[in-house]
């Protein structure tokens, strides 16, 4: 009598996994600890300073990896589901599944199709070792025999659940997905323990045939849902359908979280620093385990995830309130003044914007008024002003390489002599400039690269106009600058990713100020000053807040930009608001813009924290001054207390009243000077342009061209293109003083005494 075929196939199968035993390399089989040490989402998870998700983003883009998953974080649904798809006797065999492969040989026989043979444990091999994972063509002959091998050894070597486990984290399931929690996040927008018995099935018949169409999935799924509910019915065509849109879904986005841009900017640093270091480490010796527990868990940052999370919401929320202000993007940096270290980076408003990509914390912007405090300041420690000096706000025309140079305020109006304290506080800008010209543009420039200011040109280049913001800067350079006023003129870099504790430095070793910290307190002491902001934002500003703070806004010329930037006695914050594209945004204020936002943030940083006005540093000296009449006859200021660098101070500011009237007492022009060339400036409208006329004596009377145009010591006039004859009429009549001007630029016309637009 013939022996079985079954009988023949055992043994030959028997003889054939000994002789491969015998001839199989003796290495060390891989243990359950190093393939999960090894192994590497897709993504990489960026956390805040606590440990908290912010961000996952796609690292590698050739696979498709989530977190790996601990088995009993798996639903119940999904392990018998597995099982009972893949591999019914799991928990009963060693490895191999004898009773699978005598079905296999007696259907291969006679040419009947079965499950096949191979057990979870054998497909795990397959995935560990690339010399025995499975090719376009299948597996060979000797490929087969390895895997039982390695699947026994498996089986010696790790407990059920650990093998149970590895297997769902590596196996492949359909196109570029790999494990159970990329799988479940992206086809059912749920973690692994979520899901359900449907869900489950689908998964386990994934695994079968990972790139067939739905309808086969769907069909696959149906027997076994059968197999794990034997007792309910299972509507296989509603199953149809739901597996045809889950295949299709693609709920796992590549990037999410509430820190894109910061995410970003950490791992390219990361990646940076390794390139850099890339050649110290030619060796190729393994990473150190704290390296690779750092990708196993995530990329920790120096973030807060809840000011994140309502930095962005109060961000997203305001714009959505300036939307019909042609405003869409905005972006937010929150500074640790000690530390530098960066708790909040919102890079734009996200789905509000057209390009929510771009990073508007390192984007190049205008920063208008913002420069203004560190001018000041430079003027102040340089002795060249006090915070008491009296600055003229008045038309300016100030000769340049290039031509005229005529700055205007924001309001188009000119407040006459004012402290420097009101010049900075209610944001004028002809004193900002009548600064700098005591300054220079060069020294300024190169105050504002040693604070961390990216200028691309010279000084020079920009002129006068640098005093209001000409030149480009990131958020975060600027608020950054802001910081270092707020330590006291100390200069230093910010960072996104924690810094062992360093011990404490002596005084000795602290680097030197920048800026003298006697001038940065004052202008603390300014910009926190609400009664010093009254002429330009009013007394009931929404820059005041109920504890010290002290703040600046700034707004590019044709609206393009708007910026909000202060600091508390811990915190700095920065806040832009504009287009990215670049176009102007409408009827949008230094208070309207970014003000709200920025005041927002604070509060929500000091809700249960205090913030104390900083102390005086040595070397100042409190006076109370006073301020002597303008030309109404009343003081120009109320009188107050200031503060002054030792050696500055003076109890009394007054005009020069000497240089009112000249000797003689009779009536001349003062301004504009004879032969002046006045260049129209087009990004202002023609009618809020006037060119101011001044003079000495009394009863007197101005004429443009021959026709009368005001009364008094000074006018404004509203210019218009061509060549003018100025002249000034005396109480009795006659011409005392005559001046010749030329206005060039289009956008006018003579009409009358004045102008019309064109």
């Amino acid at each position: 009598m013939k022996p079985a075929p079954f009988a023949l196939s055992r043994k030959s199968l028997a003889a054939l996994l000994i002789a491969a035993a015998w001839a199989h390399t003796a290495g060390a089989v891989v243990s359950f600890e190093e393939v999960k040490r090894d192994f590497r989402s897709s993504d990489t998870a960026v956390l805040d300073r606590n440990g908290e998700l912010l961000q996952r983003v796609r690292t590698d883009p050739t696979v498709r990896r989530g977190q790996w998953t601990a088995l009993a974080d798996v639903s119940p649904a999904l392990r018998t589901a597995m099982v009972l798809s893949e591999d019914k006797r799991f928990y009963e065999h060693s490895g191999i599944d004898w009773r699978a492969v005598s079905a296999a040989a007696w259907g291969n026989l006679w040419n009947t199709r079965t499950r096949g043979a191979s057990t979870i444990t054998m497909q795990l091999s397959g995935l560990l070792d690339d010399d025995l994972r499975r090719n376009s063509g299948g597996r060979s002959f000797t490929q087969k025999i390895g895997q039982t091998v390695a699947a026994a050894q498996l089986e010696r070597n790790w407990r059920k659940d650990q093998i149970l486990e590895a297997y769902l984290n590596t196996v492949p399931f359909r196109g570029e997905i790999v494990g159970i929690d990329a799988l479940s996040r992206t086809l059912f927008g749920k973690a692994p323990s979520g899901l359900d018995a449907r869900e489950a099935s689908v998964a386990a018949a994934l695994v079968r045939a990972p790139n067939a169409k739905p309808a086969a999935v769907a069909q696959r799924a149906c027997e076994v849902l059968r197999t794990m509910e034997p007792q309910q019915k299972t509507d296989c065509e509603a199953l149809d359908m739901f597996t045809s849109a889950a295949v299709q879904r693609r709920a796992f986005e590549p990037n999410e979280g509430i820190a894109p841009h910061a995410a970003r900017r950490v791992l390219r640093e990361i990646r940076d620093a390794n390139a850099a270091a890339a050649p110290a480490a030619a060796s190729a010796a393994p990473a150190p385990k704290g390296k690779e527990k750092d990708k196993e868990t995530g990329v920790r940052t120096t973030l807060r995830a809840p000011l994140q999370r309502f930095a962005l919401d109060t961000l997203q929320r305001h714009l959505r309130e300036l939307r019909d202000r042609h405003v869409e993007d905005g972006a937010l940096v929150v500074l640790d003044n000690a530390t530098g270290e960066v708790l909040a980076w919102v890079g734009s408003s996200g789905p509000l914007s057209q390009a929510a990509e771009v990073d508007g914390v390192t984007a190049l912007r205008q920063p208008g008024s913002t420069l203004k405090p560190l001018l000041y300041a430079q003027a102040i420690a340089e002795k060249r002003i006090t915070a008491a000096s009296l600055i003229e706000d008045s038309s300016a025309q100030i000769s340049t390489a290039s031509g005229l140079y005529i700055p205007q305020n924001y309001d188009r109006r000119f407040k006459g002599p004012v402290s420097a304290r009101t010049a900075l506080a209610a944001s004028l800008n002809v004193p900002a400039v009548r600064t700098l010209v005591m300054v220079s543009p060069e020294a300024f420039a190169r105050e504002l690269r040693a604070a961390g200011l990216p200028l691309r040109e010279s000084g020079d280049y920009y002129g006068y106009s640098l005093a209001l913001g000409s030149a480009e800067v990131s958020l975060l350079s600027l608020t950054n600058a802001y910081r270092m006023l707020a330590n006291g003129g100390r200069y230093a870099t910010t960072t996104l990713t924690p810094k062992p504790a360093e011990k404490p430095k002596a005084a000795s070793a602290a680097p030197a100020p920048l800026i003298d910290p006697r001038a940065a307190f004052i202008v603390g002491d300014i910009l926190s000053d609400p009664n010093a902001r009254t002429r330009t934002f009013g007394l009931d500003s929404i820059l005041s807040t109920r504890f010290w703070t002290a703040v600046k806004t700034g707004t590019s010329k044709d609206m393009r930009d708007n910026w909000a930037v202060g600091w508390s006695q811990r915190y700095t914050v920065g806040v832009w608001v504009g287009n990215a594209s670049g176009e102007s945004m409408w009827d949008v204020s230094g208070t309207s813009g970014a003000a709200p936002v920025w005041a927002e943030v604070m509060r929500f940083l000091h809700a249960r924290e205090p913030s104390r006005a900083p102390s005086p540093p040595a070397g100042l000296v409190e006076m109370q001054v006073s301020f002597g009449p303008g030309g109404d006859g009343n003081a120009l200021e109320a009188s107050r207390s200031e503060w002054f660098l030792q050696g500055t101070e003076q109890p009394l500011f007054a005009l020069d009243t000497g240089m009112a009237t000249d000797a003689s007492g009779s009536a001349r022009i003062t301004a504009p000077a004879d032969g002046t060339i006045i260049a129209l400036d087009p990004d202002i409208p023609p009618q809020r342009q006037r060119v101011r006329f001044d003079s000495e004596g009394r009863g007197v009377q101005w004429r443009v061209d021959g026709k009368p145009l005001a009364r008094g010591n000074t006018v404004q006039w509203f210019p218009w293109p061509g060549r003018h004859v100025i002249e000034l009429v005396d109480a009795g009549g006659k011409v005392a003083d005559q001046r010749r001007i030329e206005v060039r630029g289009a956008g006018v016309v003579a009409k009358n005494n004045g102008g019309a637009r064109r």
